[in-house]
């Protein structure tokens, strides 16, 4: 086993099963979060891994041990599960994906009551408890209970919010790519239900993915294709999990996770509600300048959803996200959820009747570059003090790794909370400008 590929921290468990995830792993993991949130009702939704099942049953195990009532919701979308959480009072959940990873790897993610993932403080006590090992063992009913149809509470709650007679007289023709992943069984009724005439490509579940989970450009040739095969007015992308979405225009042209977030907020801003605006510290800067034009705060949060939500839930604010595709609707559930970001682009479309390039074309330019480096612990503190010397002119914070503000461009580098990597993140107002800026951040390193 390598230690390098197992993955402990506040966003939960993962590894590659077989190898650094064991089912005793997630045996004692799922032993630990039973202990510390003191049993009950929890529900477990899974993506569509091969692994799930394997990964279910130990999950199923280890809650049944510690005297927990386990609630099996098969394959389910991550922000469905969170908002089922919420809506039906449960004591908390766990959700068996690995998101963007790759099909070798699992995860568990845990839900508190709320529907909210843990917070850094709690996932900290959760630790010690799994590593102190001293689990409550009481006993508790020994079946696992059912639910037939747990998509439709998310899907209703969507569905009261948006204005489906207005994107149902435009017509719209639109293409989904949900991967094979959580979305698969529910995405293209989800937009028939909405008055679209739904198209989707990589909708079978399979042993594996048809494609690289995560919706970057890069992975989306299908949908591209596709998109101009069928003439749509536009292509959706989703992860495995269903919590970050990728748009693509009716010329079949990724607009990138950073403007489908950008286009989600300036509608919710100019025909929802003026609300402040809660990003990440690694969001486009592109944020700022819709939120400017609206009139309305801004705060950058640390990187992780629970960190975004914490904070919109302190300002106030009923719109946010992540720059990786990460929509968050408050009106639906603080949680990041491509549901909601499908349901209210469409709604744009629908009210400004445009074309996706043109409502993407009259946003700012930005040049963003991200990559990824191994590195462990060690290696990233090295890594961020001979960065820090070298952009010291510049607006520093350090709440997160580093993020370097200057004029022209803004620099993020940070340990990743879901790989045993570095994340390193420029974006510029030129496309020359970010390269020069990255290549000197690679010598650096």
């Amino acid at each position: 086993m390598k230690i390098s590929d197992l993955k402990i921290s506040i966003s939960g468990i993962r590894g590659i099963v077989g190898e650094s995830l064991t089912p005793q792993l997630i045996i004692k993991f799922a032993e630990a979060f039973s202990t510390y949130i003191g049993g009950g009702k929890i529900a477990v939704g899974s993506d569509t891994r091969p692994s799930a099942e394997m990964v279910k049953n130990a999950v199923f195990a280890g809650l049944l041990s510690c005297g927990a009532s386990p609630l099996d919701l098969g394959i389910l979308p991550i922000p469905s599960l969170q908002i089922y959480t919420k809506e039906k009072n449960l004591d908390g959940a766990i959700s068996i994906t690995a998101s963007h990873n790759p099909i070798e790897w699992n995860a568990l993610k845990l839900i508190r009551k709320g529907g909210h993932y843990l917070y850094p403080f709690e996932a900290v006590e959760l630790l010690d408890v799994y590593y102190q090992g001293r689990f409550q063992r009481v006993t508790g009913q020994d079946n696992i209970e059912s639910e037939e149809d747990p998509f439709s509470i998310h899907k209703e709650k969507i569905m009261g919010l948006v204005d489906r007679d207005i994107i149902t007289g435009k017509k719209l023709r639109v293409v989904v790519d949900p991967c094979g992943g959580a979305a698969s069984p529910f995405v293209q009724d989800f937009l028939e239900a909405l008055g679209t005439e739904a198209i989707c490509v990589n909708c079978a579940l399979t042993e594996g993915f048809p494609r690289n989970p995560e919706p970057v450009p890069e992975n989306l040739s299908t949908l591209c294709e596709a998109v101009k095969e069928h003439k749509a007015d536009v292509g959706f992308a989703q992860d495995a999990d269903a919590d970050r979405l990728a748009a693509v225009d009716e010329n079949g042209v990724p607009i990138g996770e950073e403007y489908t977030l950008a286009l989600a907020i300036d509608y919710y801003l100019q025909r929802k509600k003026k609300s402040p605006v809660v990003v990440n510290l690694s969001t486009s800067r592109v944020i700022e300048d819709i939120a400017k034009r609206a009139g309305v705060e801004l705060f950058r949060s640390l990187v992780g959803e629970i960190n975004v939500a914490r904070m919109m839930e302190d300002k106030g604010a009923r719109i946010g996200g992540e720059g990786n595709g990460g929509i968050i609707v408050a009106d639906v559930h603080t949680c990041r959820d491509s549901f909601s970001g499908i349901a209210y682009l469409l709604e744009y479309l629908a009210y400004s009747g445009e074309k996706l390039s043109a409502l993407r074309g009259e946003l700012p330019d930005y040049y963003m570059i991200k990559h990824k480096v191994k590195a462990s612990f060690r290696e990233v503190r090295v890594i961020l003090n001979k960065l820090s010397q070298k952009f010291s002119q510049g607006d520093f914070q350090t709440l997160d790794g580093l993020r370097v503000d200057y004029p022209d461009f803004w620099l993020h580098v940070r340990p990743s909370n879901t790989e045993p990597v570095v994340r390193i993140q420029v974006e510029g107002k030129s496309k020359e400008l970010s390269q020069r800026i990255f290549q000197q951040i690679m010598e650096e390193i």
